[in-house]
């Protein structure tokens, strides 16, 4: 039951566990089975539960409007057994709107394309405590973190190409994230969602998993068991906007509820959705609910946050006149700012062992900093410079990229502004824009050689890896929600060994702290040759902690170089360990008889050099294995 402290913090728009006492809860009263219900309705003239139980009749069981004002209708239901679907039948209290909503707090809903909720007790008994009490270290911004992006409506699909199930995905998912390497799987969003072409963009169940691949326990079981393969699972959440569907939170009561009533603020032009009122206390103590219910009952290791920028400016997607600027004057959406901080400092409050991390596509500052210090608080963005730089430089032919190569040099310049996530996402394959080996200029071999090139450099470059399901063998079909990867392909040999690639980069990357235990500062960082534009090479040192180093030399263009010099840290010799152009990635074989020693000859501004061949279109990673002098 709602107390007077829980109404206190709702008005407030500070609580972050109403799902413990909104929405639909089974329980015994007075030695009688039913469920208690609480809906936020403050409009309404009545509100009445509907169900399996009562033969959906809206005269049988009426809630009762709260005396405190908050607006919300609740009552005890007897008869409701788990299982048992319903909704809200709500009558405006002016202008005789009626309508049949699903429940924004319910934890289940029924299969889509039906819309209602379903009464249901989260039970599961968690088999990860081992992973739970070490996430930390797994989730530590000097922790590797090497992220395979998935949709599990078209990662694999069953027989007679049906949906998979949850329990049926949790062990393929997590053995095959595991044999790769990788740390984190992240999904795209699971919240409840009508319409299965959105992926999961456009919510309307923000507190439960879709139904199209089994129950909340099945999701559960998901988690656990990628957890217990020592896999974190980071979920996509969707604060910035909810569909239109007259079952979900869009003129819940009759009003404009849970957005803006002035289409200027509360209607995406680009999304045809519904945008958040975040200035209603309210809205920001359900959104702020929501972030918390998957991280305190799924166990989930993060929350990736969708579309950052179109909360934080109020002209997002609008032409001039089309929006409404702020107190100040200006587009910047201060109810939205003061949500995010809000929601990053309790998240990281309750589990700071926890990433959430913004996928935020604009120069605003200090989006990954501390609120105490004036930032909004997240702990990693998503460089989406980086990722259009990067991919408009490799699809130059490699005659013409010495005219583009500060495309490759200039993410460097702000690379530490921010903890930054560098994204090869499922937006990059998707409306047209092909797969990431169509990308590639040249022949088939050459595309092949360009993406292990390109993974090479990305693998090995300041920043946590995202990578998107089917790029880690080249599947050459743009992704398509309605069927599953372009598994056969593997039988070929370019995409095994572009594969065999990703996994080894993967294992390297997590073994070799200097790949990534100082990402976010200029410390674990140095350039060797920044400027060798003519032959589009660049070369790099990456440090650790201790100063440990990997060194990363890049060649994109076809032509093999031999007797390359390079500068480099120390004497010693220089083990190869890694070269994308190896047979075994479907390379030419190009390379240095697994490593070189390096000569007191002064190169790069250093007093030892090695001189090597560099393969075509390859990146070669090198580590001092003993120092002289």
């Amino acid at each position: 039951m709602l107390t007077d402290h829980d109404i206190y913090l709702f008005k407030e728009g500070s609580h972050g566990r109403l799902y413990e006492k909104m929405g639909c809860h089974l329980a015994t009263h007075d030695g009688v089975a039913g469920a208690h219900f609480a809906v936020w309705a403050p409009n309404a003239g009545s509100v009445s539960v509907i169900g399996e139980w009562n033969g959906w009749d809206p005269g049988r069981h009426r809630l009762a409007a709260r005396w405190d004002g908050s607006g919300i209708w609740e009552g005890f239901v007897p008869g409701v057994a788990g299982g048992q679907s319903y909704k809200y039948r709500i009558v405006s209290a002016h202008g005789g709107y009626e309508v049949d909503k699903a429940d924004p707090f319910g934890v289940c809903s029924e299969v889509p394309p039906r819309t209602a909720s379903r009464a249901w007790s989260l039970a599961y008994e968690w088999h990860d405590a081992n992973w739970m009490a070490q996430r930390h270290a797994h989730n530590a911004l000097a922790a590797p973190m090497s992220i395979y992006e998935v949709h599990l409506g078209s990662w694999r699909r069953g027989e007679g190409d049906r949906f998979l199930s949850y329990r049926e995905l949790a062990h393929q998912l997590a053995g095959y994230a595991q044999e790769m390497g990788f740390t984190h799987v992240e999904l795209l969003p699971v919240t409840e969602h009508p319409f299965y072409g959105s992926w999961g963009y456009q919510t309307t169940g923000y507190f439960a998993p879709t139904a199209r691949y089994g129950s909340p326990e099945d999701f559960m079981y998901l988690v656990d068991t990628l957890h217990q393969h020592g896999i974190g699972v980071i979920l996509d959440w969707v604060p910035s906007h909810f569909p239109s569907d007259a079952h979900g939170l869009a003129y819940f009561d009759g009003t404009a509820l849970f957005e803006h009533a002035d289409p200027k603020q509360g209607y995406h032009p680009e999304w045809a959705s519904y945008i958040f009122n975040y200035g209603r206390h309210e809205v920001r103590a359900f959104l702020l609910s929501s972030a918390l219910f998957w991280l305190d009952q799924y166990h989930l290791d993060g929350l990736r946050v969708d579309a950052v920028a179109s909360m934080l400016y109020l002209d997002y997607g609008r032409k001039e006149g089309g929006w409404i600027p702020n107190a100040y004057g200006g587009n910047e959406n201060l109810e939205a700012i003061h949500f995010l901080r809000t929601l990053n400092e309790a998240v990281y409050r309750d589990h700071p062992d926890v990433q959430v991390i913004a996928e935020e596509s604009t120069a605003w500052p200090m989006v990954s900093r501390p609120v105490h210090l004036g930032g909004l608080g997240f702990g990693l963005k998503w460089n989406m410079g980086w990722m259009h730089d990067t991919l408009q430089y490799m699809q130059q032919d490699p005659v013409h990229r010495k005219y583009h190569h500060d495309r490759l040099t200039f993410s460097i310049w702000y690379a530490f502004f921010e903890n930054f996530v560098l994204p090869l996402s499922h937006d990059e394959v998707v409306h047209g824009k092909g797969a990431l080996v169509g990308k590639m200029p040249g022949d088939s071999w050459q595309q092949f050689a360009n993406l292990r090139a390109l993974f090479g450099y990305m693998w090995s470059h300041p920043g946590k890896k995202l990578l998107f399901m089917g790029g880690e063998f080249g599947q050459r079909r743009e992704w398509g929600h309605d069927e599953q990867l372009e598994w056969w392909v593997l039988q070929y040999p370019e995409h095994a060994g572009l594969r065999n690639w990703i996994g080894d980069l993967n294992r390297v990357y997590r073994s070799e702290p200097a790949l990534h235990e100082v990402d976010f500062d200029q410390s674990g960082f140095e350039w060797i040759d920044c400027h060798d534009a003519e032959e589009s090479v660049i070369a790099y040192v990456r440090r650790s902690r201790i100063g440990e180093s990997v060194v990363a030399v890049c060649n994109f263009t076809p032509v093999s170089r031999t007797n390359y010099v390079l500068g480099v840290p120390s004497g010693g010799y220089w083990r190869e360990l890694l070269n994308s152009d190896a047979p075994l990635y479907g390379g030419s074989g190009v390379g240095n008889y697994g490593g070189v020693e390096a000569a007191p000859v002064p190169a790069h501004g250093r007093m030892h050099s090695i001189t090597i061949t560099l393969p075509p279109l390859a990146v070669i990673y090198l580590k001092c294995e003993s120092r002289h002098g």
